[in-house]
């Protein structure tokens, strides 16, 4: 609701008074019709006195009003310039000069519809389903904005590749990955989220069935790795 703070013409007025050796005469603009007294009928003038306390009231709210809505105004300002601020820049996996190395690298397509880019190709091997894995990722949607990534806790993020655990796209990726790899997938609608993301302070919402990226970094397969030295 749009708020003005210019009153309409009339609405706060000034009182004028007139006093001669027969009467009193108070006039005021549109809230009190004139009106002239005796000054030996008390009566008249306790009349125009309640008048004027009644307009002194109206007064009041009128500037109790101009300052509520001056302060919704500046309270909206100051929201408006909050919500305005640019969203906080989260860490990625490819960095700039990783994007633009991405353009030569050549897409993978797999019988699934998954696709995706070695960024970094691993010299570890590669973990057996059903195996825990250490990994790090970076969510987007489609236009590049975050959504989700284990880089804010600080830690891999450990889950059983191959069961589940995660959506069917990042388990296929994953499972033909080395450790130490690192790679983008772009994941189609069906091997993402069939019944999406709601949307987050500092999350986009990510529809049913959408497409989505992930960066992937398969850090190590404890274990596996020991077992092998």
């Amino acid at each position: 609701m749009a708020y003005s703070l210019l009153l309409p013409i009339g609405f706060t007025t000034t009182a004028s008074f007139c006093v001669n050796r027969h009467s009193v005469c108070s006039a005021k603009n549109r809230l009190v019709v004139p009106r002239c007294s005796n000054l030996e009928h008390g009566t008249r003038i306790s009349r125009t006195e309640g008048a004027d306390n009644k307009f002194s009231l109206m007064k009041r709210r009128d500037v109790m009003g101009i300052v509520f809505v001056a302060s919704t105004l500046f309270r909206e300002s100051y929201d408006a310039k909050g919500a305005g601020l640019p969203p906080e820049e989260k860490p990625r996996l490819c960095d700039a000069s990783c994007e633009k190395e991405l353009e030569n690298v050549p897409m993978v397509t797999t019988e699934s519809g998954l696709q995706y880019k070695d960024i970094v190709v691993g010299s570890g091997p590669s973990p057996p389903i059903g195996f825990q894995v250490a990994a790090n990722y970076v969510a987007m949607v489609p236009s590049g904005q975050i959504f989700d990534t284990s880089l804010d806790k600080s830690l891999p993020y450990l889950f059983r590749v191959g069961s589940g655990q995660v959506i069917k796209g990042l388990d296929e990726g994953i499972l033909s990955m080395k450790a130490g790899g690192k790679r983008r997938l772009y994941i189609p609608g069906q091997l993402a989220f069939p019944k999406g993301l709601t949307s987050v302070p500092g999350r986009p919402r990510v529809a049913p069935s959408s497409p989505v990226v992930f960066d992937v970094s398969l850090e190590y397969i404890p274990g596996l790795e020991r077992d092998e030295e």
